[in-house]
């Protein structure tokens, strides 16, 4: 399935170790922007799904792809009055920078352990050493539960700062 939700997981965990550090928007963005491909795969019935843009070249153009993205709806944020569900308006360019490499980059090491099809090296080598590296429970387990303990962290952060407001 394109555009899983298991690669959020790593990048809330990602967040909330850094978060005025890592932009989760954009980590989740630059695995959008990657998973185009094999959705586009999937709806013309392609031999192969995880093409270009699962490289570490194609990759780090997804990540150009999402703070590019970025920087022209901040442009437009100007002019016209847009949503801003999750302050993306006030995100500065090196927290979606980081956010968007973190989230590509990490695409390919979760996505080259799953699917045979990926070659993270081309056009220098068509070999994946990453294939089955562990198994599909322990890749899945350690998306949920980074995606757990980021949100964990989260919370007790977002309590804590409800409480100091609150004064208690």
């Amino acid at each position: 399935m394109p555009i899983t939700p298991f690669h959020f997981g790593p990048g809330a965990a990602l967040h909330a170790l850094a978060p005025r550090h890592v932009s989760f928007i954009a980590f989740c963005t630059a695995n959008v922007v990657m998973d185009v491909e094999p959705l586009v795969g999937i709806l013309t019935d392609a031999p192969r799904l995880h093409g270009f843009m699962h490289t570490w070249i194609g990759a780090t153009m997804a990540a150009g792809i999402t703070i590019a993205l970025f920087l022209l709806a901040r442009r437009w944020s100007r002019t016209r009055r847009l949503p801003d569900p999750f302050a993306w308006q006030s995100l500065g360019v090196r927290a979606v920078t980081l956010g968007a490499l973190a989230g590509a980059w990490s695409h390919i090491v979760l996505d080259g352990v799953m699917h045979a099809d990926i070659t993270p090296w081309a056009p220098f080598s068509d070999a994946n050493p990453l294939y089955r590296l562990v198994s599909l429970e322990a890749l899945h387990g350690f998306c949920v539960w980074a995606g757990v303990l980021g949100l964990a962290i989260l919370g007790v952060r977002h309590l804590r700062s409800s409480r100091r407001r609150r004064g208690g």
